[in-house]
């Protein structure tokens, strides 16, 4: 398509943006990969190292349990360490980091790989053999890297589950995932004070029977009680650990991580990927879309609690050989200037965020980043939700000074690695995830599954499989396939709203189904829900996300009493915080009102779209389900 055809406000890159991306004949490229998906994917196998050669790209003989690189033999980590001991990526900076209160470290790729050889040696005197799930509950500090990949190296799947979360949370994703060793730290830094992480991992494993040991990491100092005969302090354990250490050659398909997301009924699902396919999907889509080169200095600000954290904090730039930037703290933290400073001090080249996070700066005013030299930096990214296009002028013009291109990618704990995304040399539309990456295919299709028209709403789904794709919800293959491949046949279902535009780029509009983004963070309004019900005052709750100028969405909460129990602001008060304690800080309602009744289908279906359209004095739609 050429440029002069496309509707709308539309950014061209400049020369030197095209000149310098790994991606020329765009045009050619997409529809190349399009028509040879098997082809292209092969030819981005070949760039890591494999102990065996496949037999077939793609086995999709057993829809919808695909299989990438069938009977390769492999390990994520020998690409992602192990390989680039040999060449002078050794003494490469692999990771800068800076802690909250400003103390810094500098990690080698050679340093990376002794560290994590010993805490494999540690894991593996701890009990730890492949296939165990181990659970990492941890801030944003190197040894979470560390953990993650030493787990990979043995064949142990990791669960890592953020450090945000509460008891009872961190308790049920051990519980559900039977970890044998869970691995935190004393506390980390957050505003300037001291997330106790370790008694929050004491509570939630006086419930989790499966536990034997706890690897806690001294971060902070603080006081933390001690179990003598299950917890192990990290760094004594790494003192007599040997450097030396084998990877485990393993099947393509052996399972690297699984990892908890928020669902639409109470319990999280388990999503799992694998060695193979994830790490040449996750590693292709940072190389093509962030046009990652030797000398740049990449920063993903998310959690390597998150899927953005495991795909483009730990294993792709690894794979990659690139040099990443990580900080612990919080973004406003001690003054709303922290990142910009951080960028402008360690010549940062690409910044990757989420949009509540540039909402938040945009609200503090652009005088913040003027006082910072950002002219080191030359792509942005944004991810976790679509960012409104106010926001990404913003963004373009105070923090890219016009001349940085915005990669806004959706994708999806499930996804793996980015599925609808620009590449640098795409003209690009404020607002648009713009098009599939190379050889995907997406849709926007109506109730019956047919394709809907330009700029129609629908429900987007995907068409073809793709190497990161999740394998299957741990331990639940039966919900695997009636969630994700049940609604339309041989569709993978999105779970998001969508419209394709005249021009064939896509607008995601946001969750079709009970799925709230607070943030960027996905909460399940089922989870929020049983956190209030858990509170004696509460009969009953229905949550709703409604907009909100900084987090995207916001949390409502609609609550009918039990008897003997009168609103007050006080209740109101205690059970927001309720709220935190039981699940996260994060999932906080901005509002409860307090009812006399919800309004529910015949089948005791509580209707939040209702309360949705009510809430915004909209019309409430189809009612006759309802029962009042």
């Amino acid at each position: 398509m050429s440029h002069h055809e496309l509707h709308g406000e539309v950014y061209y890159p400049s020369e030197q943006v095209v000149q310098n991306a790994n991606v020329q004949n765009i045009d050619e490229l997409y529809q190349w990969a399009y028509e040879h998906p098997l082809e292209f994917w092969e030819q981005r196998a070949k760039e890591y190292e494999w102990y065996s050669k496949w037999d077939k790209v793609l086995d999709d003989s057993n829809k919808p349990f695909f299989k990438w690189f069938t009977n390769a033999q492999v390990n994520i980590v020998h690409n992602a360490l192990d390989r680039h001991q040999d060449t002078e990526r050794k003494n490469k900076i692999a990771y800068y980091w800076e802690g909250e209160p400003g103390d810094s470290r500098e990690i080698t790729y050679g340093e990376l790989y002794g560290e994590v050889n010993q805490f494999a040696n540690v894991l593996k005197s701890l009990g730890v053999v492949k296939g165990d799930r181990v659970t990492i509950y941890m801030g944003r500090i190197p040894e979470i890297v560390v953990a993650m990949l030493a787990c990979a190296k043995l064949g142990a799947i990791h669960s890592v589950v953020f450090g945000g979360f509460s008891v009872p949370a961190l308790a049920g994703r051990i519980d559900d995932s039977q970890s044998k060793v869970l691995i935190t730290q004393d506390g980390n830094w957050l505003n300037g004070k001291v997330i106790e992480l370790k008694k929050i991992a004491d509570e939630a494993v006086a419930q989790s029977p499966s536990i034997e040991h706890v690897v806690v990491v001294k971060r902070v100092g603080n006081n933390v009680n001690w179990n003598a005969a299950r917890d192990v302090w990290y760094h004594e354990a790494m003192e007599t650990a040997s450097a030396e250490c084998e990877t485990e050659k393993l099947d393509a398909e052996t399972p690297l991580y699984i990892l908890y997301t928020s669902g639409s009924t109470g319990k999280p699902k388990a999503i799992l990927h694998t060695h193979g396919g994830y790490m040449v999907g996750t590693a292709t889509t940072l190389k093509y879309v962030f046009d990652i080169q030797e000398n740049d200095r990449w920063w993903c600000a998310a959690d390597p609690g998150w899927v953005t954290g495991h795909s483009y904090i730990v294993y792709a730039p690894l794979i990659l050989g690139a040099t990443s930037f990580m900080y612990e703290g919080a973004p406003m933290f001690p003054a709303p200037d922290r990142w910009w400073s951080l960028i402008d001090k360690y010549k940062l080249t690409i910044l990757y965020t989420a949009p509540t996070a540039i909402r938040a700066f945009m609200r503090q005013g652009e005088a913040h980043p003027a006082k910072h030299d950002l002219s080191s930096l030359r792509l942005l990214g944004s991810v976790g939700e679509p960012i409104n296009p106010e926001a990404w002028r913003w963004y373009f013009k105070h923090i890219g000074h016009e001349k940085c291109p915005i990669m806004d990618t959706w994708w999806q704990t499930e996804t793996g690695a980015f599925m609808i995304t620009p590449v640098p040399a795409l003209p690009l539309k404020p607002g648009s995830g713009t098009k599939p990456f190379f050889t995907y295919e997406a849709d926007v299709v109506n109730e019956v599954g047919e394709s809907v028209a330009a700029n129609e709403e629908g429900y987007l789904v995907l068409k073809r499989p793709w190497p990161s794709m999740l394998r299957t919800l741990y331990g639940d293959d039966e919900r695997y396939e009636r969630l994700y491949w049940g609604k339309y046949p041989g569709m993978y279902l999105a779970g998001d709203s969508a419209r394709r535009d005249e021009d064939g780029y896509f607008w995601i509009i946001g969750r079709v189904d009970d799925v709230l983004n607070v943030s960027g963070h996905r909460l399940g309004t089922a989870e929020v829900e049983s956190a209030l019900v858990s509170n004696a005052a509460v009969a009953e709750a229905a949550v709703i996300g409604l907009p909100h100028e900084i987090k995207g969405q916001g949390i409502h909460a609609f609550v009918l009493l039990r008897a003997g129990y009168q609103e007050s602001e006080q209740l109101e008060k205690d059970l927001v915080q309720h709220v935190a304690n039981v699940l996260s800080p994060i999932a906080k309602p901005e509002k409860i009102y307090f009812m006399a009744k919800l309004p529910k289908t015949r089948s005791g279906k509580i209707m939040r779209r209702v309360l949705k359209a009510r809430a915004q004095g909209l019309p409430e739609g189809d009612t006759s389900t309802l029962e009042e």
